[in-house]
């Protein structure tokens, strides 16, 4: 995880008060075939040089409209730029999501839910952003239990994001499959889930072509 200056500082603001009009900003990684990039706010670079899996803590932004940019690190190549509308206090997770190489490359915005649940539960979102996979679905069981007749969500297109689910602590499998079949196609095997945390668990291309992978955001410890 990059712990990286804040955007704030980069946009030459003030230090913010806690009435100023701010939204918090994390930035994921999640295009398998993409080199390291630079992340740019309104033509300012925020975050660098962020490889594959990478992701970045919760940083304060101004609120409104603001335009992201993901750049070739260290360099002024631009491989996509889109604008989003920040809302006052809100934090959010943008992913770069698809592949360079058949040109599915996008930024794909999250509204996220921080608030730490119960000492003796854990939230959990699940994001679909394996772009070469089609629709899945997803079975959450204990550890190495068989598949329920039924997936705790079903049919999940690329770039969709879950609900937060809150579920007791404890340990979990999680296996996605091709919607409409038990064919596993991602598998995270034995995840614990402890109390008064926050996860978010994202399906991802696999490196040069290789097996789909999960990758567990850390949102509230």
């Amino acid at each position: 995880m990059k712990n990286l200056f804040t955007l704030a500082a980069m946009l030459g603001l003030t230090l913010m008060s806690a009435s100023a009009q701010t939204s918090r900003v994390r930035v994921v990684h999640a295009s398998a075939d993409a080199p390291a990039v630079d992340i740019l706010v309104d033509g300012n670079v925020a975050f660098q040089g962020l490889k594959f899996r990478d992701y970045t803590n919760y940083t304060p932004v101004p609120s409104g409209m603001r335009m992201l940019a993901i750049n070739v690190a260290g360099t002024t190549t631009t491989a996509l730029r889109l604008p989003f509308t920040l809302a006052n206090g809100v934090d959010y997770t943008f992913y770069a999501f698809g592949k360079l190489g058949n040109f599915t490359l996008t930024i794909i915005g999250t509204g996220d839910d921080l608030e730490a649940p119960a000492m003796n539960s854990t939230k959990v979102r699940v994001v679909h952003g394996a772009s070469t996979a089609p629709a899945v679905d997803i079975f959450v069981t204990a550890p190495f239990a068989a598949l329920p007749n039924m997936p705790l969500l079903a049919n999940v297109p690329f770039t969709a994001a879950s609900h937060y689910l809150t579920v007791p602590a404890g340990d979990y499998q999680a296996r996605v499959a091709v919607a409409g079949t038990k064919t596993v196609a991602i598998d995270s095997r034995r995840v614990r889930l402890t109390g008064g945390t926050v996860r978010t668990i994202v399906a991802l291309d696999g490196p040069d072509g290789g097996p789909f992978e999960l990758l567990v955001l850390n949102d509230v410890n």
